[in-house]
């Protein structure tokens, strides 16, 4: 493991830890931003005709603007770190294309679908699952290089396959989420059952990535299970468990407070989701955390020039905030239950 100490004593040693962090809070708001509309993409192929309307209603003020964060952190690594996105970038080549597709895919069908004949809606309607199902995929495959560090074994291959399936699912969670907070009715208990069907999925995922994190990389294994390390990492999967058991308890006991009108607590599995995504986003950045190829490329050793750095820093000032409060200001404005979609 490289000695990175007198990197942290230089004047700009400080700049890649900001960056980073910048990139890591743009990754996350991406997740679960745009993560619950591709959940709902997804879930749009069990829906019916009416149900697609209203599930289409609910994401159509955000689901566009959400990719922002998504170009905001892959800029970041561009024009930050081009060393590393040289290298990231190149090893997640397919899956890369992959997702690229599925996003413009999706960012079509949604525009023509409202505007095409009845006979042709159900073509975007399909074309904007199948955009969907290939943006969230390709993050999940991607997702487990990064933690194998970029391998490409055959079981490596394999468990990177099985990472984007677990994300597919956790994706559809957050979609379910949102529905059962935005829709009423029928479609609303249909949110339900889809959010029970997709939990054990997301929680054999969540348990996946847990236990193969710390057997890729000698650095990452000691980080975890030196002391006092390992006692002070303890609550992140305790506190894992108890959203998961919340988001259970909550899925049970929904459809007889809905059957009565009552909506009390239609946020807990969507506000619980969203405490399982933040833990295991802490958690995965703890273990790689400085590197951003493990143990290959580290914050310093991928950054720019500091002057280069600084200039980007002040634009970055005055972009993020505006990200922000954009961001809030959309979902104030288009707050509660979402209407019938109409053109």
């Amino acid at each position: 493991m490289l000695d990175m100490a007198p990197n942290l004593t230089q004047a700009a040693g400080w700049m890649p830890i900001v960056f980073l962090g910048v990139m890591g809070l743009a990754m996350l708001a991406y997740v679960i931003l745009d993560g619950y509309d591709l959940g709902v993409g997804m879930l749009m192929r069990r829906a019916s005709e009416d149900d697609k309307d209203s599930m289409i209603a609910s994401i159509g003020p955000f689901w566009d603007a959400n990719e922002t964060w998504l170009v905001l952190g892959v800029g970041i690594l561009l024009t930050v770190f081009p060393m590393a996105h040289g290298v990231i970038l190149g090893a997640l080549y397919l899956p890369v294309a992959m997702m690229l597709i599925g996003l413009t895919l999706r960012g079509v069908a949604f525009d023509f679908r409202v505007k095409a004949h009845a006979a042709r809606k159900p073509l975007w309607n399909r074309a904007f699952y199948a955009g969907s199902l290939m943006a969230s995929w390709s993050q999940g495959y991607m997702l487990g290089s990064l933690i194998t560090g970029f391998a490409t074994t055959g079981w490596v291959i394999a468990f990177n396959a099985v990472i984007g399936l677990a994300l597919l699912s956790a994706y559809c969670l957050l979609g379910a989420g949102w529905l059962i907070i935005k829709s009423g009715g029928a479609l609303q208990l249909q949110a339900v059952r889809w959010a029970r069907a997709s939990l054990w999925l997301t929680m054999a995922g969540i348990a996946a990535i847990s236990l193969a994190t710390p057997w890729v990389s000698p650095a990452i294994f000691d980080k975890w299970f030196s002391f006092p390390n390992i006692v002070l990492l303890l609550p992140i999967p305790v506190a894992t468990a108890v959203l998961f058991w919340v988001i259970y308890r909550s899925l049970q006991r929904l459809p007889t407070r809905l059957a009565q009108g009552n909506e009390y607590g239609i946020w807990v599995p969507f506000g619980a989701t969203i405490g399982v995504f933040l833990l295991a986003f802490y958690g995965l950045a703890y273990s790689l955390f400085p590197w951003l190829v493990i143990d290959r490329i580290n914050i310093w050793q991928a950054a720019i020039s500091p002057e280069s750095m600084g200039v980007i820093l002040a634009g970055a000032v005055v972009v993020l905030p505006m990200i922000i409060g954009y961001t809030v200001f959309s979902y104030r404005v288009f707050w509660g239950k979402s209407g019938a979609l109409k053109y």
